[in-house]
């Protein structure tokens, strides 16, 4: 889309920077993402968010940018977190660092419930992540809001610059969106954003990049690559849409995800191989070494099945590239690297070879671009599958009868789910292999079998979840069958981790 009178984001390293942009899209406007050493070609913004990041201002290369660019750009600018205090430097002030890191709820308490607070509770709860904070104001700062202990946590300098100290961006700052909505109010004529035409302008511009070039999609069944597979056909491209059954898919997936593109009208080939990959997984243990090995077999097999094709699609979605900081120009930290961003792929992408339309999309936008092209509701709405599917189930090396396992009570605790009502409700759940055996009973006699750890999260983006407080007999229903009916399972554990600390998949 054009970028002129968008919400330009400025990326410092933070993993939350790109919910900011995912809260600008909710709240209707066009925001996108632009790393640092992109910050002079933003076009012409209509407002500026600098966002957060792991470093410190004291440290010798803390990210810095030009501040008479960012003045120049003449548009409202909030800085957020390492955002605040860059600006607080910038106008003159001093920002000092702390061995002890800030991180969790605080009290946000606004001097004034207007102009940047306007409707904001006079006490409100706000997710702090930090350990510099302001030491000196910068000249001309005023103070907008402090936290419990009296902190300025919210500053504002000259009429457009603007800092607060806390992630508004995260649902844990109960209020942090209201926030975010007044900041924007004072821009002038954003571009909003509409995913209908959002889906207009990725149409064009497949047409206008693949042109009369062979294109591979590799499907999975998944929401995304569902989305893209359709896309691609809307856009009415040369497409093989290539469904590879690895070994590694959830009970009947395979039958499941042939009906569901039969019904879509899509045309799909599928590649059994599954000996392939569990070969190649034996005795691997590394969960980072397994996603390297899949994604890579992905490649092989796709190549191997329609010859070195032009181009490559991938339904990689924004939280893919940053959790494997694979963007050269990213200042995020890797937390795992996805299938989709391996290495190989990542020299296909400096070739010019991959395809990927959803890279600036979240989830539920790829939900709501699926339902524009028409797709099932039941089927936009399945549970995400990670790629590398039960590999990241199933801690420890892979083996055909963890695999099993994992299917069996994965199926029943799915089955209870959708018994209960609660499929819906929830937005993702699975059945994961504890790589520990205990001690049970079972028939009067000793076992020694292994556990099973259910787990089901509720999210908006997969960059943040909590964990869902199921009722006690789904739980207990789902525990009594899988002790009963799977074999080699003896104790079930319900998993009540949020991320973060913990991820969503276990690895």
């Amino acid at each position: 889309m054009e970028e002129s009178k968008h919400v330009a984001v400025v990326d410092f390293g933070s993993q939350y920077t790109q919910l900011i942009v995912r809260r600008v899209r909710e709240l209707g406007y066009f925001a996108k993402l632009y790393a640092l050493e992109e910050f002079e070609e933003m076009g012409s913004p209509g407002a500026i968010v600098l966002s957060g990041g792991p470093k410190s201002t004291s440290e010798a290369d803390a990210p810095d940018l030009d501040f008479a660019k960012l003045q120049a750009y003449g548009c409202p600018v909030l800085g957020v977190c390492y955002g605040m205090q860059l600006l607080n430097i910038k106008f003159g002030g001093t920002v000092k660092g702390s061995d002890r890191r800030e991180y969790g709820p605080a009290a946000l308490r606004p001097e004034s419930c207007s102009g940047l607070y306007e409707g904001v509770s006079h006490e409100s709860q706000v997710w702090m992540s930090h350990s510099d904070t302001v030491e000196t104001l910068g000249k001309g700062a005023k103070v907008l809001a402090s936290n419990q202990h009296g902190t300025p946590v919210s500053l504002k300098w000259e009429e457009r610059f603007y800092g607060i100290q806390f992630h508004p961006e995260v649902t844990h700052s109960h209020e942090g969106l209201r926030i975010l909505h007044n900041f924007l109010l004072t821009a002038e004529e954003l571009q909003e954003f509409h995913i209908e035409d959002f889906k207009r302008a990725m149409v064009e511009s497949i047409r206008e990049t693949v042109g009369d070039k062979q294109v591979v999609c590799g499907v999975s069944g998944g929401v995304d690559s569902t989305v893209l597979a359709v896309l691609l056909h809307e856009a009415g491209v040369k497409m093989r849409a290539i469904f590879v059954d690895h070994g590694l898919l959830r009970k009947d997936e395979g039958e499941e995800v042939r009906s569901n593109f039969h019904r879509m009208g899509v045309e799909i080939e599928t590649v059994e191989c599954a000996d392939r990959f569990l070969t190649a997984l034996a005795g691997v243990e590394d969960p980072e070494k397994k996603r390297e090995i899949i994604g890579g077999l992905f490649i092989d097999v796709f190549w191997d099945s329609v010859g070195n094709a032009d181009l490559l699609a991938q339904g990689t979605l924004y939280p893919d590239v940053i959790e494997s900081a694979s963007n050269a120009k990213s200042k995020a930290s890797k937390i795992k690297t996805h299938h989709n961003r391996v290495e190989r792929i990542l020299e296909l992408q400096r070739q010019g070879k991959v395809l990927e339309p959803l890279a600036e999309l979240f989830k539920d936008e790829v939900r709501e671009l699926g339902l524009s092209l028409g797709i099932a509701k039941d089927i936009v709405g399945r549970h995400p599958f990670p790629g590398p599917g039960l590999a990241v189930r199933c801690p420890g090396a892979i083996e055909q009868k963890k695999l099993d396992i994992i299917r069996e009570c994965d199926a029943i605790f799915i089955g209870k789910l959708k018994e209960h009502g609660w499929y819906d409700k929830v937005w993702q759940a699975y059945a994961a292999l504890v790589p520990v055996k205990t001690v049970g009973v079972k028939g009067d006699e000793r076992s020694y079998e292994w556990a099973i750890s259910l787990r089901a999260v509720i999210s908006e983006d997969a960059m943040t979840a909590d964990w869902v407080e199921l009722p006690y007999a789904i739980l207990r229903e789902t525990s009594h069958r899988i002790l009963n009916d799977v074999a080699g399972i003896n104790r079930v554990l319900y998993d009540v981790s949020t991320k973060p600390p913990a991820s969503i998949e276990w690895e």
